[in-house]
């Protein structure tokens, strides 16, 4: 296993950093963030702008066909790239669905007009897409997805409900899942759709979380009508157009799920005061320290195990699914750590306390929703045991039946 850079990747990540200092601004310290004080308007215009620039430097879609309006690299110079970036004060999170998840989704399912009319717009920052998924009913098993689409000549009538739908509020498009056929198995009766955001029907609401932020929606769809025309791959597939959506999950290898966390403990420790002393010469803080620094390193050592399959073009092993599950009980043990270490102003917000606090805070508040999203904690260990260990799988008594009979 070679965890370095081949020569190839090595030329392409100083190629990349040279772009990035002259048009970018460099992190100065951990506590940098883009944006301060910009309205979601204002970010957004910024996103945008950003993304125009990177396309025209030809790094909007590394991995994508030339023809496509990509840069025909690999999945690795993707990953180079997305590590330097995050060494820069750049706009982030507009485009991780649009670029991360759809698109790559429709490069792969689309039909030729389908991948003229969404790709080069959405690889320019033209725009914004999200990915209807999640129901209330189903979310780390899509399978018990109840949205219906019900065929209406040569369109579609799509009614449910979508939730957790990151960027809905404002995205123009977003693909969509649905379940098109009630007679048969679970994961299988499930269609795969391309929806404009605006049609008629479509009732987005933002969901205020604990962080304060407004990042996921609720998405109800009203006898929303779509052509036949967008859908995506063939119809009863969508269960394994769905599969190769969340494959692109492997693009995103290159960021540390930990963070700096532990990095940031040791200056709270520091900073704070225990009896009378630093709260860094107290063992039971130092010992919390090294389990964050260890969860990272543990982290760190996985991505750098698919960095490797992925530049011997080969996909990650399911062992990747350890990444959310280990850096999630991260996030929310080092986070309590830090509010512990700030006493009873451990829970003044971040504003008041220093710029210090914002990512231990944001970190501890987010933590439980981070064990929950993109699959739960149970969701990854049962992928470890059954594909990495071997372990006799779960038993799925319900994997041949009618998904009618489920739900009645």
């Amino acid at each position: 296993m070679d965890f370095n850079d081949t020569p190839q990747e090595a030329d392409f990540r100083a190629e990349v950093r040279r772009w990035l200092e002259a048009n970018a601004t460099e992190r100065r310290s951990r506590e940098d963030k883009f944006g301060a004080g910009l309205n979601e308007a204002e970010y957004l215009a910024a996103a945008r702008a950003w993304q125009a620039r990177k396309a025209a430097a030809g790094y909007a879609a590394i991995a994508a066909p030339k023809a496509m309006g990509g840069l025909g690299g690999t999945p690795a110079m993707q990953v180079v790239y997305g590590q330097e970036e995050a060494k820069f004060l750049v706009p982030d999170r507009v485009f991780e669905i649009s670029l991360g998840t759809a698109i790559p989704t429709v490069a792969m399912w689309g039909t030729p007009e389908q991948k003229e009319k969404y790709l080069a717009p959405a690889f320019r920052g033209d725009h914004i897409w999200c990915a209807l998924l999640s129901e209330p009913s189903a979310g780390s098993d899509l399978g018990n997805l109840r949205t219906r689409a019900t065929r209406d000549g040569d369109e579609w009538v799509i009614s449910g409900q979508k939730v957790w739908t990151s960027g809905a509020h404002f995205a123009q498009f977003g693909i969509l899942l649905a379940r098109s056929d009630w007679d048969s198995p679970k994961s299988k009766g499930l269609t795969m759709f391309i929806v404009d955001m605006k049609t008629p029907g479509i009732d987005v609401r933002p969901i205020h979380q604990a962080s304060d932020e407004y990042h996921f929606n609720e998405v109800f769809l009203n006898d929303v009508r779509i052509p036949d025309s967008q859908r995506l791959g063939p119809e009863g597939q969508g269960w394994k157009v769905m599969l190769s959506t969340l494959m692109q999950e492997r693009f995103a290898l290159g960021n540390n799920f930990s963070g700096d966390l532990y990095a940031q403990l040791i200056g709270l420790a520091q900073a704070s005061q225990w009896n009378g002393a630093p709260a860094v010469e107290n063992a039971t803080v130092r010992a919390g320290i090294a389990d964050a620094y260890i969860r990272q390193f543990g982290v760190e050592l996985i991505v750098r195990r698919g960095m490797s399959a992925i530049s011997k073009g080969e996909n990650p092993g399911p062992e990747m699914a350890a990444v959310k599950l280990v850096g999630a009980r991260a996030f929310q043990t080092g986070g309590a750590l830090a509010i512990e270490l700030g006493g009873a102003e451990g829970l003044i917000a971040a504003q008041d306390l220093g710029a210090e606090w914002r990512l231990p805070q944001l970190l501890w508040i987010s933590a439980p929703g981070a064990r929950i999203a993109g699959g739960t904690d149970e969701i990854q260990k049962n992928t470890i045991a059954e594909q990495v260990l071997g372990l006799p799988a779960e038993a799925r008594t319900d994997r041949d039946m009618p998904f009618r009979e489920l739900v009645h």
